[in-house]
Parts: structure tokens; C-alpha cells; sequence
């Protein structure tokens, strides 16, 4: 899991969030929506591919809304399954109301092998 968790505004730009995930050296944000939404690196990517400005596109406009959340005590097995099952590869970690940070497919593989 990656601490603390880095999160980002749906009214930033997504070059603000390329930069974020570049600094953090990390794959997504948690978009401070409710319910919580996500922005990855595969998001960037296609807008990129589209053509589309970076400095002009807000995350809002890229963003997965309403994701899937795990508790920080579900057995890693249960969460590799909840990726598989959904095709995803990050969970954020919730505890309550609390964000925790974030669980990506390669945390799970890396705990795993």
C-alpha cells in the first residue's frame, strides 16, 4: 500500500496530475469526489493519444467515478481477486471515512511472489 495517499481536485488540469503521479513516482490519484473517483496513468495516456490538450483537459473530464474501496484489513488474496474480477489495478484503502493510501496491482504482486 502506498502512503500517504495522494489525492487531487476534479478541477485540476491533468498535466497537474501527470506531474503529481511523475513526483510521487505512482500510477493514480484519488480524485476528492464523493463517492471517491480515480485518475491513473492509463487516463493520461488516452487522452494524450486523443490529442487532447493537457494544460486545458481537467481531471474531471478523464476521471473514474464512484471506485471500489477496500478496508486495510482485507487478506491480500481478496483484494488480487477484487482487481481481477473488476480489471483494475489500484483500490484506495479505507478505514471508515479515513483515507489510508492506496493498493496497486504491483503492491499485490510484489506481496504475493
Amino acid at each position: 500500500m502506498s502512503t500517504p495517499l495522494e489525492t487531487i481536485s476534479k478541477n485540476a488540469t491533468i498535466q497537474e496530475a501527470a506531474t503529481t503521479m511523475r513526483d510521487e513516482e505512482i500510477t493514480a490519484l484519488v480524485v476528492t469526489t464523493d463517492p471517491p473517483s480515480i485518475i491513473t496513468s492509463t487516463d493520461l495516456v488516452n487522452a494524450a493519444a486523443e490529442g487532447r490538450d493537457p494544460t486545458e483537459l481537467r481531471v474531471k473530464d478523464v476521471m473514474t467515478e464512484s471506485v471500489e474501496t477496500v478496508p486495510p484489513d482485507l487478506y491480500l488474496e481478496e483484494v488480487a481477486a477484487m482487481m481481477t474480477g473488476l480489471g483494475i489495478g489500484h483500490l484506495p484503502v479505507v478505514k471508515k471515512d479515513d483515507y489510508l493510501g492506496m493498493v496497486s496491482s504491483t503492491d499485490v504482486t510484489a506481496q504475493l511472489s
